[in-house]
């Protein structure tokens, strides 16, 4: 029954998250647009598991084009497990990346991270609104609020935004307890996060369009005319 259990779970889960989350969800995408319309830059960030959500905001099929991911392979989990976990923690780096990916004022930044309480995302959050960018966490505050912060300020990733969505998850992400196991399986902090990141593109898709303006969305590679419709979104950033 495990699979039917995560599947249902997983389902209220998502429901609640539409009906807690919808306001700020919504705060994003207006930021999100009116970013792009400033002719700002959109930039999205995660560590370990949660680097998948700024992956899916990039270069996706019926995304945003111009996305700007801060992919670190040290922190991707491809380099190993206990390297990324160690990075993670590790303080000032943050500041080093913000130097290479050059976040600027009016820029608009989503950081994501379940736990809320690794040095790299919550300084990372910190120096974009430093230098003047608005920043979109995405976290678990139940999680957040049962662990102590890995943070020389004592912050959480909560406390650096100015918008804060709550992927409403459980402490320890997974939410199917297995008999005999000290162990939950099931973690939701994936679908959840894509759930929510693509809410905020299709708020900020809609928006343009009721000013009647061609959203820049991105069209499948698979789909015949997408490599000319994407060249085209190409050429106008570049213009930009």
């Amino acid at each position: 029954m495990s699979a039917e259990e995560f599947m249902s779970r997983t389902a209220a889960l998502l429901e609640r998250v539409r009906a807690t989350q919808a306001e700020p969800v919504r705060r994003a995408g207006r930021a999100f647009a009116d970013t792009v319309r400033a002719g700002r830059d959109v930039w999205a960030f995660g560590t370990g598991h949660s680097h998948l959500i700024a992956e899916e905001l990039y270069a996706r099929a019926g995304g945003w084009a111009g996305v700007r991911a801060v992919l670190e392979p040290s922190m991707m989990l491809h380099e190993g497990v206990a390297k990324s976990s160690l990075m993670e923690r590790l303080p000032g780096l943050a500041g080093v990346l913000l130097q290479v990916h050059p976040v600027t004022a009016g820029d608009l930044v989503v950081v994501v991270s379940n736990s809320g309480i690794n040095a790299v995302p919550v300084e990372f959050a910190a120096g974009a609104r430093e230098r003047g960018a608005t920043v979109v966490a995405i976290t678990s505050l139940a999680h957040s609020a049962t662990q102590q912060p890995r943070t020389a300020s004592g912050r959480r990733l909560a406390d650096e935004a100015d918008i804060v969505i709550d992927n409403c998850g459980v402490p320890g992400d997974a939410i199917v307890p297995i008999p005999g196991s000290p162990a939950a399986v099931g973690s939701t902090s994936t679908v959840v996060g894509a759930f929510v990141v693509e809410a905020i593109v299709s708020e900020a898709a809609a928006l343009f369009a009721a000013d009647g303006e061609e959203p820049p969305i991105l069209r499948s590679n698979n789909v015949a005319g997408a490599a000319e419709h994407n060249e085209r979104l190409r050429q106008r950033l570049l213009a930009r």
